[in-house]
């Protein structure tokens, strides 16, 4: 095995769906030890999702490499008592649940700190631990619609348009989970205990308006779709439709990269119109459409492949996938699973010179660790069929 940057983490996973597992993924990635604790019978709520391989859900697949399995009934005394036992030797629990479940199930921050002064809790809820929204249900589109970030992602008509990927869950969620995790284990270093994390799915996407808000701050305007300088104000930074229906998108923002591209369209005049407002900004935004409408989506890729202008194809999956740059730097990779053969995933993004990520553990069948794990406990074979028996793994 590899020798990860987080060798020697244990993390207990509670979570279900996308953001605490994408999170707890990327820290086994990285080496960390994950423990998924999945409920008995049913397990992660991203098992069942379809479409399905041979058994498993492609989903499930896609964020569960690297972790180990275990079923317990954390409502039953003794699925406590062990949840507990296991706390003991463990750096960080994650969980997911909607707030105050865990001060239910009896097994909330207090409870655990006593147990394991050194334990680092990291909650990840919609709307935080606290505040009117604090019960409210919600998904990525909410959080992202209450930050504000919905209302100014859309076209020229003022209709918001939906990301095709879940920003809040994975962003705001997940990512802000992993390295505030990652902060804490390198303050309990310093001030020599764990500490309670409250990831907020919404604050989390908010604070990826840290640009957009800079500017609200100063001018007291509020973004609109498609009139700001990153969502279609201008035609130096847009997208265009091609001769045979597919997209470019165009990223000249700075003065050689528009200069560029004028010159090698043949319109040089358009130079100085580089960020024209109002009936103007219109008029070389239709007039670039329809030099854009001349050539198709290849044909534009080959015409400007040695134009430094920042200008790039609109790529389907297929194309994504396949794309030289996407293949060099390995995004795509394949492991054996058990059950499912081989399975291609996304691999993680950061390249390490000394302790790279690795992929060592394909995505684990329900419960499949539940004897390893137990057996660090103490926890007998013959305690385990009982244990199976009584409905509490």
């Amino acid at each position: 095995m590899a020798i990860g940057a987080l060798s020697g983490l244990r993390i207990l996973d509670l979570s279900r769906l996308l953001p605490g597992p994408y999170c707890t993924m990327m820290l086994a990635d990285l080496g960390a030890e994950v423990i998924k604790v999945e409920e008995p019978g049913k397990g992660d709520y991203l098992r069942d999702f379809p479409p399905k391989l041979k058994q498993e859900s492609a989903f499930f697949l896609s964020v569960n490499r690297n972790k180990k399995s275990i079923t317990l009934n954390l409502k039953s005394d003794r699925g406590r008592e062990i949840f507990l036992g296991l706390v003991k030797k463990a750096d960080v629990v994650l969980e997911g649940f909607r707030p105050g479940v865990m001060d239910k199930l009896g097994l909330g921050y207090d409870v655990l700190r006593e147990i394991n002064p050194q334990i680092i809790f990291c909650s990840i809820s919609g709307y935080g631990q606290d505040g009117p929204f604090v019960k409210k249900a919600g998904h990525d589109i909410n959080y992202l619609s209450i930050a504000g970030i919905t209302g100014f992602t859309g076209t020229r008509d003022g209709r918001p348009v939906l990301p095709g990927i879940q920003i809040a869950d994975i962003g705001g969620g997940g990512m802000l989970a992993a390295y505030s995790i990652l902060a804490a284990v390198i303050a309990r270093q310093k001030i020599g205990k764990g500490q309670y994390i409250d990831v907020s799915m919404m604050d989390g996407a908010m604070s990826w308006l840290s640009m957009a808000a800079g500017k609200y701050f100063a001018d007291g305007a509020s973004p609109e779709p498609a009139n700001e300088m990153l969502n279609g104000r201008f035609a130096c930074y847009n997208v265009y439709k091609t001769k045979d229906g597919r997209y470019m998108t165009l990223g000249a923002l700075e003065p050689q990269f528009w200069s560029a591209f004028c010159e090698a369209v043949g319109r040089p005049d358009f130079i100085r119109d580089h960020y024209a407002e109002g009936e103007r900004a219109d008029e070389i935004i239709a007039e670039v459409a329809g030099i854009f409408m001349e050539r198709t989506r290849d044909e534009w890729v080959e015409f400007l492949a040695d134009v430094d202008c920042c200008c790039a194809p609109v790529n389907t999956f297929d194309e994504a996938f396949s794309h030289p740059q996407v293949e060099h730097r390995q995004m795509v990779v394949e492991m054996e699973h058990p059950v499912e053969g081989p399975i291609r995933m996304l691999n993680f993004p950061g390249k390490f010179s000394e302790t790279p990520s690795a992929m060592e553990l394909p995505p684990p069948a329900l419960g499949e660790h539940t004897e390893e794990i137990f057996g660090e406990l103490g926890i007998t074979k013959e305690e385990i069929a009982e244990l199976t028996k009584d409905n509490i793994i």
